[in-house]
C-alpha cells in the first residue's frame, strides 16, 4: 500500500524509497544479465533473424494489447503498437535495422484465450501475411477457468494451440514462429502461490508446442523469476499478470535476447 499525503498523492518518502529501489533494480539487472540488455545485442545479430521487408506480427491478450488503439490498424505506429513490450521491441528493431524496411503490427486483444485468437485469425493474422509471428497466450485460459468464466482446461489449451499453429503453417508455410512463455508472479494483487502448480501445465504445453513447431522460445517466466532478486514481484507486475513499465522493458529485452 502506498503512503499517501492528504491530497492523495504518494508521499515524498514513498517516492524516494521506490525511486531508489528502481535505480537499484536497473543497475542490478544490468550487472545480473547484460545479455538481456538490447544495447548489448548488435544489429548484425538481428540481421540474422530478419529479412528485407519482413512483416512482424505480435499476437496475444492484454499483455500484448497494452492499451493499443484498436481503431488504428497501421504498422510501425506508436498508438497502434500500444504501450507494452510489443512497442518497446518494435522500437528497438526499427532503430537498429532502418535499412530492413520492417513492417510491425500488434493485434493483441485484452481477455483473449486461444480459441478467440482462432476466431479472428484470418483477418488478424493470415491476411497480414507475417514473416515473423510472435504469440503470447495462456494466462486467460487458466485465469478465466479459475474464475468460473470459462470451462477450458490445460488440455483444451494445448489442443487449441496446436490446431491454431497447424492452421497457420498451412496458410503461411514459411512463417517464422516465436512462442512466448505465459508467466505469472505470485505475492501480487491477483496471483498467489495456489496458481503455480496448475499454471505450470499451461507453461509446459506452450514449451512443448514451441519445440514441435520449431519456434523460437521466449522464456518470460525465467526472466521474471531472475528479476525477483532485484526487486519484488509488484515492481514488475502489480497484479502478477500485467507488467509495469519495468516489466514491459524486461519482456522486450527477453524477447530480443531470444533471437540470438
Amino acid at each position: 500500500m502506498q503512503e499517501q499525503h492528504e491530497n492523495n498523492r504518494p508521499s515524498r518518502r514513498y517516492f524516494l524509497k521506490t525511486a531508489g529501489a528502481g535505480a537499484a533494480a536497473i543497475a542490478g539487472f544490468s550487472a545480473f544479465s547484460p545479455s538481456c540488455n538490447p544495447a548489448s545485442i548488435s544489429s548484425a545479430e538481428y540481421e540474422k533473424f530478419f529479412g528485407q521487408g519482413d512483416t512482424i506480427l505480435f499476437q496475444g491478450d492484454s499483455i500484448t494489447d497494452a492499451h493499443r488503439d484498436r481503431k488504428n490498424g497501421q504498422f510501425n505506429h506508436p498508438a497502434a503498437l500500444g504501450d507494452g513490450y510489443a512497442m518497446l521491441t518494435a522500437s528497438e528493431l526499427l532503430g537498429k535495422l532502418p535499412g530492413k524496411a520492417l513492417t510491425i503490427y500488434n493485434r493483441g486483444i485484452s481477455g483473449n484465450k486461444v480459441y478467440q485468437l482462432d476466431e479472428r485469425w484470418q483477418q488478424d493474422c493470415i491476411d497480414l501475411e507475417p514473416d515473423v509471428l510472435s504469440i503470447l497466450i495462456g494466462v486467460n485460459d487458466y485465469w478465466h477457468m479459475r474464475q468460473g468464466r470459462y470451462d477450458g482446461t490445460a488440455g483444451t489449451y494445448a489442443k487449441d494451440f496446436r490446431s491454431l499453429l497447424k492452421r497457420t503453417r498451412a496458410a503461411l508455410p514459411d512463417v517464422r514462429l516465436v512462442i512466448c512463455q505465459p508467466f505469472i508472479l505470485t505475492e501480487t494483487s491477483a496471483v498467489d502461490a495456489s496458481w503455480v502448480e496448475p499454471f505450470r501445465a499451461y507453461q509446459e504445453s506452450a514449451a512443448t508446442i514451441a519445440a514441435e513447431f520449431g519456434a523460437t522460445w521466449v522464456p518470460f517466466q525465467e526472466a521474471f523469476d531472475n528479476a525477483l532478486s532485484l526487486a519484488p514481484a509488484t515492481y514488475w507486475a502489480a497484479d502478477g499478470v500485467h507488467p509495469s513499465m519495468a516489466g514491459a522493458q524486461l519482456m522486450a529485452n527477453t524477447w530480443l535476447n531470444a533471437l540470438k
